[in-house]
C-alpha cells in the first residue's frame, strides 16, 4: 500500500483552477480500484491519498499522472508501507 501526500506549493487560487482536473484524475484512479480513500489535509495545505498498486514504480508513474504534480501545484512525497492490522471493516484491504 501507498500513501500520496501532497503538499499545494502554489496559491489556493491555482489548486481551484486545476481542480476539476485533478478530480478527473482521482476518478479514473477509483473506477481502475487503485485508490482506495482521498482527502483534503486540514488545514488546506494539500491532500491525502492512500492506494494500492503492485510496485513503487507503477505508485510513482500513477502519480506523475495527477494534473497537481504535472502542473507543480504540489509537492509530492510517495509512502510505502505494509498494513499489519486493521479495522474490521478495512480487513479486506489487507
Amino acid at each position: 500500500m501507498f500513501l500520496f501526500l501532497l503538499t499545494y506549493v502554489k496559491s489556493i487560487s491555482e489548486v481551484e483552477r486545476l481542480l476539476p482536473e485533478h478530480i478527473r484524475y482521482l476518478e479514473k484512479q477509483y473506477r481502475a480500484g487503485r485508490f482506495l480513500c482521498s482527502g483534503r489535509k486540514v488545514p488546506r495545505t494539500g491532500g491525502v491519498i492512500l492506494c494500492h498498486f503492485p510496485s513503487r514504480e507503477e505508485a510513482a508513474e500513477a502519480m506523475a499522472e495527477d494534473p497537481f504534480f504535472k502542473e507543480g501545484i504540489a509537492q509530492y512525497e510517495l509512502v510505502e508501507f505494509v498494513p499489519s492490522k486493521a479495522s474490521e471493516g478495512f480487513q479486506k484491504l489487507l
